[in-house]
């Protein structure tokens, strides 16, 4: 088996380009921010308060663009490749490795944060508040370890 296959085998990476992966880490972060928003908007009561969204590193007002920016960005990237034309769609593979080398780095961070609050706040462990805005940073880290590993892929024409 080589070490490509094992790899796959062992993380569960699909075979091709990770198109169905990329739409589906897009559509966690999609309903991540329409969650924040219904909950800023009429606070419903089966969904956890805003202090469990909102680490407030951002001021709200302009997190939410920021975030509808990512989602236009990522749906951009997403279609790119599903056509196979446009500016996304060609393979990179310096990009591709940026950009895994990135979000490595990112998720790594996003860990360490966690562990530092939970070291802080044993109040917040596990799902308490603040939790959500690092579990949805490992989305968007996934999301560019996988979009910068289809860089590498040969796809299928």
């Amino acid at each position: 088996m080589s070490k490509r296959a094992k790899l796959q085998a062992t993380f569960w990476l699909p075979t091709q380009h990770p198109l169905s992966w990329l739409w589906g880490l897009t559509l966690l972060f999609c309903l991540r921010v329409l969650g924040q928003v219904l909950v800023v908007l009429f606070q419903p009561p089966f969904l956890p308060p805003m202090p469990h969204w909102y680490s407030g590193l951002l001021p709200y007002p302009l997190l939410l663009p920021t975030q509808i920016l990512i989602l236009a960005l990522q749906v951009k990237i997403n279609r790119d490749w599903q056509r196979r034309t446009g500016f996304f769609q060609r393979p990179k593979p310096g990009l591709g490795k940026g950009l895994q080398g990135f979000s490595l780095v990112y998720a790594i961070t996003m860990a360490i944060r966690y562990g530092v609050t939970m070291t802080v706040y044993p109040d917040r462990r596990w799902l308490g508040e603040g939790t959500i805005p690092i579990l949805f940073h490992w989305v968007l880290a996934a999301y560019c370890w996988l979009w910068g590993w289809g860089h590498g892929v040969r796809r299928r024409s």
